[in-house]
Order: structure tokens, then sequence, then C-alpha cells
């Protein structure tokens, strides 16, 4: 009886460790390789003042979860956008924006690192995968462990792994990059390449996601092939293979997201001659899929990503802040996980909510024009530091649009299957309600936005005018836009 009681406490113990094993707080504080990665980012930093602390913050777009690079967490916005985001925030809830950004979520980067965490607990039961025979052989508990674990997927389907954990004898994992409802990215060593550093995708191990992550393979590969020279600015993919039911893609490492850099300077705007640079590459890469009868679909400043984020730094006395300037602006579009053929399928949902098209919402049917809506509003966001339109209610999106671009034509009104968001052919909404005091407050008309009236601005503010078109008739193509005068000195640069 005695033996019988030792053994049953026992294996409790045993499982109880091996719950806190599979957690994630358990096996991060266990191995914390996450951490090994953060100090060896902190002793990199460039600047004394970089590392002391900061007030951390929330924006107003941002994922569940945090930074593995402690610079992402060292800025804080001014006061007024500080509240403007936390105003939008109470208004609309974390709830759907996080989900929506999350199931979006896609980074290729180096240093972008943001790391979702699940509101699901992952204590629940792990299933276990092609358990090496040596797990049985080995008296240490430890070694078992670590060896169980290499073939071990969360309750999610997300693959467990460690800092070393090789992949096809080829790729060792360094760190995890970023975390998102499709899986995670995580920066290797290519053995085969002489060390080389490689962004890897590895998705979760369930059907639906496999589905898509197979998708994204088949148009990187068309992507790839088209454009084997390397002409347009579409991320490359290096290789793709199946590891124990995880699709995983590799990628050709870059930089921080445009988004992450705004954030990490404080959501200071970035120079005119900077947006110039970065939306004439953003739209030759942009065109070059139209041409080839694909839509993006899913354009956002996450989804360009720098080729490299090294940046100068300076302290501004007056904004009492650091400020970077980027040594180089070369970028690249990412994440084809959801673009379509024009011949395809066209769901009647697109694009992430803060970029999502008029026609998109009012559910007219949408083509690649919806693109050129994305990239208008992103032009706006590298101009000011933030997000145009800050909601998750699509009948204050569209009031949202009327405000800054004026009022919605009827006729597109009229053709609308959202008829509960129409009243007498026009918005139904009431602009005396908390809601519609918040939009008439912090939102004015496109030009109002300009900083300065000289000729570079307004060129640039024309040209954002005529990507948010709301008719896609009157909307214009990338092919049209990559001659406005707004690019100009660029052309006559290459000449």
């Amino acid at each position: 009886m005695i033996v019988q009681k030792r053994i049953l406490n026992t294996g409790r113990a045993v499982m109880r460790q091996s719950k806190r094993m599979r957690s994630p707080g358990g096996w991060l504080s266990e191995y914390s390789w996450e951490d090994r990665c953060k100090r060896q980012r902190r002793a990199s930093h460039s600047s004394e003042r970089e590392n002391k602390p900061r007030g951390q913050h929330h924006h107003y777009r941002t994922y569940e979860g945090h930074y593995l690079e402690t610079k992402s967490l060292n800025r804080r916005p001014d006061c007024r956008e500080w509240r403007g985001r936390e105003a939008g925030m109470e208004r609309a809830g974390c709830g759907e924006g996080g989900q929506e950004r999350d199931r979006n979520w896609h980074h290729y980067s180096k240093s972008s690192g943001c790391s979702g965490r699940s509101r699901r607990s992952s204590h629940g039961r792990c299933r276990g995968r092609h358990h090496s025979p040596t797990d049985h052989r080995s008296g240490s508990r430890s070694h078992r462990r670590n060896r169980s674990r290499s073939f071990e997927d969360d309750e999610e389907g997300h693959l467990i792994y460690h800092s070393g954990h090789m992949l096809r004898a080829r790729y060792e994992i360094v760190c995890t990059l970023g975390e998102g409802a499709f899986g995670k990215v995580v920066e290797c060593i290519d053995l085969s390449k002489g060390g080389a550093r490689v962004a890897l995708k590895i998705i979760k191990n369930l059907e639906r996601y496999r589905e898509a992550a197979m998708s994204e393979v088949e148009v990187l590969e068309q992507v790839n092939s088209l454009d084997c020279h390397q002409q347009y600015c579409c991320v490359r993919m290096l290789d793709w293979f199946d590891y124990h039911g995880h699709i995983c893609i590799v990628f050709e490492l870059l930089g921080l997201s445009t988004f992450d850099f705004l954030k990490e300077n404080g959501f200071q705007p970035f120079p005119v001659d900077q947006i110039r640079h970065m939306a004439y590459q953003i739209f030759r890469a942009v065109h070059f899929l139209h041409q080839n009868k694909l839509t993006h679909t899913d354009l956002k400043p996450e989804n360009i990503l720098f080729v490299d984020s090294d940046y100068h730094i300076k302290y501004n006395p007056k904004m009492k802040q650091d400020e970077r300037t980027l040594k180089s602006t070369d970028v690249k579009v990412v994440d084809f996980g959801n673009a379509t053929y024009d011949h395809e399928h066209h769901t009647s949902v697109v694009s992430t909510r803060h970029y999502r098209a008029p026609e998109v919402i009012l559910e007219l049917g949408w083509d690649q024009s919806c693109d050129v809506w994305s990239l208008g509003c992103i032009l706006v966001e590298y101009y000011l530091g933030l997000t145009l339109f800050q909601t998750h209610d699509s009948k204050e999106h569209l009031v949202m649009m009327e405000r800054v671009l004026g009022p919605i034509p009827s006729h597109l009104l009229q053709k609308t299957r959202k008829r509960h968001y129409i009243r007498h052919e026009r918005l139904d909404w009431d602009e005396h309600s908390s809601s519609g005091r918040y939009v008439r407050k912090h939102y004015k008309p496109l030009k109002q936005y300009m900083s300065s009236k000289g000729v570079e601005h307004e060129q640039l503010f024309d040209l954002i005018n005529k990507m948010l078109a709301y008719d896609i008739a009157q909307r214009i193509t990338l092919e049209e836009a990559l001659w406005h005068p707004f690019f100009d000195t660029l052309r006559k640069g290459k000449k």
C-alpha cells in the first residue's frame, strides 16, 4: 500500500511538472532563450539614452502581446495621439480589433518581434508526435522532456520548439520573431548556406492553416518565378517543406516593418522624401501583382518591411525623445496568404479594417482597386504617423470617410445590400451621439492634415486624394499613380 501511494504521488508530480513544462510561461521560464535574445539586443543599443527606462504604451492597432526587442517597449506617443487612441479603444473595444489584427498578422522581420499571447490557456493536453526511442532509454528526465518536445504541438497547433532546435537538419532556430493566428515566425541559421540568417514561418498543424499556407506557397512560387531578376520589391521565398504536419516557409530575413519602425520611433511621421521613395517601390511591386492578375488584398504598414531598418539616432530636446532616421528606405511587400487571382472566387470581406475600401464595406464587389485604396491609407499613415481611420465599426468607418473625403456618392449607397446603414439615401448616423461627437471632433477634410503648403506636400495629397476616390471607376490605377508628378524627381534621377 505504501509503495502504491508513492507511485501515485510520483505520477501526480510528473503530471504537474509536465503541465508546467507545456505552458507558455513555464516553458519560457525553464529555457529562457527569448530572454537571452533580449539581453543580446540590449547590449547592442547604440545610444546610452536608449537604455533609460521609459513607460510602456499600447497602440490602438497593436496585438495582444509584447515585443521581444526591448527597443519596442521604450516609446511613448505624444499626448494628443495617446488620448485619441485610448478613446478609440474605449469606444470600439479591444476584442474585435485584437482578433482582427492577430488574424491578419504576418511578419518576416528580423526584429519585428510582436509575440501575441493566446487568450486560451496552454495548460491543456499536448499532442505527442513521433517520440524518439531514445526518450525511453534515457535515464535523464530533463533529456526526455527535451526530446519529446521536439515533436510536440501545443493545444492550438503551434509547434513546440526551443533555441537550437533543428529543422530538416538544416535550419537551426535562433529565436522567435513573431506570432499570429497562422503560426509563428522564427529566425534561423541556414547551415547549408554557410550560416546565412533566414526567417522561417511555421504554420500551425491545423488543416485550414495548412491549406492557406499551400495557397501562399503557390502564389510565392509564381511571383518569384515571374520576377526572377528581382526587379520588383516582393519578398523572396527561398524554400518550403512539411515538418511533421507544419508547413514551413523560408524567406529572406528583412528588417522591421514600416509599422514597427513608426512605433519604435514614437509614431513620428516619415519625411516626405522618404515617403516618396518607399511609395514608389511599393507601387511598382503591387502594380507588378496587378499586371499578373493578382490582388494582394491585405496591404498595411505591417506587411511592408524594410530591407534593412538600421538608423541614425539623435536626441530631440524639444520633443524630449530620440529621433531615428533610416539609413536606407528600401522596402519589400510581404504576406501573400490572402492574395487572390482575378479568376478566383472573391470573398465578400477582404483587407484589414483600417485599410478596407468602401466598396468592400458596402459589399458592392471589389477588384484590384481595393489595393489602391489601402495604399492611399498607408501613405496618410506614413505622413501623419498614425492611422487615418481608427475604428472597428463599419458604419462609423464610412462616416469617418465622409468627414475626410466628402459625401459618399448616392449611386453607391443605392446599390449596397447593407440597407441598415442607409436612411433617405444617406448614412443613418446620429451626429449628436458620443460616436458622432468623436468623429466630428477628431476628423477633418483631407487637405487640412497637410503640415506644409510646399509643392511636394501638395503633390502628395493630390495623389492620395485620387487614390481615395469612392468610385472605383474614378480611382487612380497604380500604373497612372507611378506617373504622378509626386514621383517626377525619382524618374528624373534615374534618367
